[in-house]
């Protein structure tokens, strides 16, 4: 069983993180999914972006830091991050930091790395082919700079899927690319189980 921490994208936490987490958890894990948004939770994206804004980068950071903080656990195998667009650049600010940190789960959603990063986690990156928000070019560069942390890197594409397409109440969504999603993530959880 692995401990995870799923962070939601811009639209907050809305019922497709909740049900994401009971995938996660039918598969035997241990999954959190805290509120950065205080209950707040928007359908198009340019709103959850301005209340993003509003709150601040570094302080939905602290929120964050706040939620992981008391599942690590010293002694015990280290947290798997994961998050939606939003929460997967907040997740993975989050793994770097840590160097206990089992894994990292990255649905939609990547961040800048400092220069002297350095990790050895397992990460699994799920985007659509294209996202506006996730260039093949910022991939490109985004793989080779977590390649040369030390992280063991698999990206998986989804040609016309849009941006956040595993929720199925927002128009991004796309059942297929959803499903297989879940499978090759639930296979890659397994595995760090393992």
């Amino acid at each position: 069983m692995a401990t995870i921490l799923l962070l939601h994208s811009v639209h907050g936490l809305r019922p497709a993180v909740h049900a994401a987490a009971d995938r996660m958890r039918a598969a035997g894990h241990e999954v959190h999914t805290p509120d950065l948004f205080d209950g707040k939770t928007f359908d198009d994206v340019e709103a959850g972006m301005a209340y993003k804004e509003e709150v601040g980068s570094d302080e939905l950071l602290r929120r964050a830091v706040t939620a992981a903080a008391p599942l690590i656990r010293p002694g015990e195998p280290g947290l798997v991050y994961a998050g939606f667009s939003l929460g997967g650049a907040l997740a993975q600010n989050l793994a770097l930091a840590d160097e206990q940190a089992r894994g990292l789960l990255l649905l939609h959603g990547t961040s800048d790395l400092r220069e002297d990063a350095a990790t050895g986690i397992a990460v699994q990156l799920h985007v659509a082919e294209p996202d506006p928000f996730e260039t093949e070019d910022w991939l490109n560069t985004w793989y080779l700079q977590m390649t040369r942390a030390g992280a063991d890197v698999e990206v998986h594409r989804y040609r016309g899927a849009g941006h956040v397409f595993t929720d199925p109440d927002l128009d991004d969504y796309d059942a297929e690319a959803a499903e297989r999603t879940w499978s090759i993530a639930l296979d890659f959880l397994a595995e760090l189980d393992g």
